[in-house]
């Protein structure tokens, strides 16, 4: 078993530097002085901030362009357009799932990621293909990162026959979650739509993800169902709504209503913070007991030339969309990123205390805000008690 000191390192909200004892893959001691043990690696911190690895709540490693050449984005304004673009641009080129999703991993580990739950298309003309390159870049970076992967019906299901039996097969490879998208504005049938993937999640023991653009009431509506599936079948704390613009964009009295459900239900909400969207309104959630995490949705790909797998930058949008500029309210986006996702992905043993799994990040930072408002170019993570990556470079 390896045993790694880091000397002198700032906990958030302490002055004073401490400390940390890693033995195997857990914390085991913080304190202002650990005597260095014969065998033991020094690794020092030079009081540099240390913060728990970051999680990517909602992402899409399946189909990024990074390490591609550029491409030049005429992206539609609409949905459906902008998914026939996608599949257009599939058509021409040779993808490679599995190279392009270790690419955009091996940039989250550099960048102090440890954590990523990501969404994965499944359709008639793909197929299993991107699930099974994924699966294999998780399997792959077991030792850097842990990739929780959601099965998803980008394409829908209702309209292209045989997509149903895909997301089931996607299931059987090993997809910890069944996804969905609009099952109102896209797929036309919300109750088909939603009965569909909720079927199949009680089928194998598994959870939902449901992609919600949906606007206002429209959006509202599938909430509601939402809400009603998860407690008439028992799968509370096992589903997340994705975007869950609508929450952001109907009264308030309607707002508390689903609120209330959704803490009832216990339905997790993964966000974005996209600058064209309202956003879900976190403060009211977290009150209510919802667990919300954040996430950098696609990045680099035929949707959009943004992105750079940085969750600090992530935080930092968040508290650009609702206007947190006091140092306590950015502490609110740097929970979206940890604690906050570690909560919907279930993680017991994620933090910055004994006993925890020791996933760190090492930056150079006077304080959280300032980490997220200029976020450190090189960083030091460690995945389990072991480095990973260093400087901001990835070390395997």
């Amino acid at each position: 078993m390896t045993t790694t000191l880091i000397r002198q390192v700032r906990l958030s909200g302490d002055q004073e530097s401490k400390d940390i004892l890693i033995e195997g893959s857990k914390i085991v001691r913080i304190e202002s002085h650990i005597p260095l043990s014969s065998g033991a690696t020094l690794l020092e911190g030079h009081h540099r901030l240390v913060l728990p690895g970051f999680i990517d709540g909602h992402a899409h490693i399946d189909k990024s362009l990074w390490g591609m050449d550029w491409y030049e984005n005429q992206v539609p304004r609409e949905l459906p357009a902008i998914i026939e673009n996608e599949r257009g641009f599939r058509r021409q080129y040779d993808f490679n799932s599995q190279q392009q999703s270790e690419r955009i991993a091996r940039l989250a580990i550099a960048k102090g990621t440890t954590h990523i739950r990501t969404h994965i298309d499944v359709d008639t003309e793909i197929g299993l293909k991107h699930i099974e390159g994924v699966l294999a870049t998780r399997d792959k970076l077991a030792d850097q990162v842990y990739i929780e992967t959601v099965c998803f019906p980008q394409s829908g299901m209702l309209g292209r026959p045989g997509t149903r039996a895909l997301m089931e097969e996607a299931v059987k490879l090993g997809a910890d979650y069944v996804g969905g998208i609009d099952p109102s504005s896209f797929e036309r049938d919300p109750v088909a739509h939603i009965d569909a993937i909720f079927e199949i999640a009680v089928r194998y023991g598994k959870g939902v993800d449901l992609h919600l653009h949906e606007a206002a009431e429209l959006g509202a509506f599938s909430v509601e169902l939402m809400i009603e599936r998860t407690l008439a079948l028992g799968l509370q704390g096992k589903v997340t709504i994705s975007h869950a613009f609508c929450l952001g964009e109907i009264d308030l009295a309607y707002q508390d209503r689903l609120i209330e459900g959704l803490a009832k239900a216990d339905i997790a909400i993964a966000t974005t913070a996209p600058a064209n969207r309202s956003v879900p309104p976190y403060e009211k959630l977290r009150a209510a007991g919802i667990k919300v995490t954040a996430g950098n949705d696609g990045i680099r790909d035929t949707w959009s030339p943004y992105g750079n797998a940085d969750m600090l930058q992530r935080a930092m949008l968040m508290g650009l969309k609702y206007r947190w500029r006091q140092d306590k309210e950015l502490e609110q986006a740097l929970h979206a990123i940890t604690y906050g996702g570690a909560e919907v992905m279930g993680l017991k043993d994620y933090g910055l205390a004994v006993g925890c799994q020791a996933d760190l990040v090492l930056l150079d930072a006077r304080a959280v805000a300032e980490a997220i408002v200029e976020p450190p170019i090189a960083r030091t993570v460690f995945k389990a008690g072991k480095l990973v990556a260093d400087r901001g470079e990835c070390l395997f």
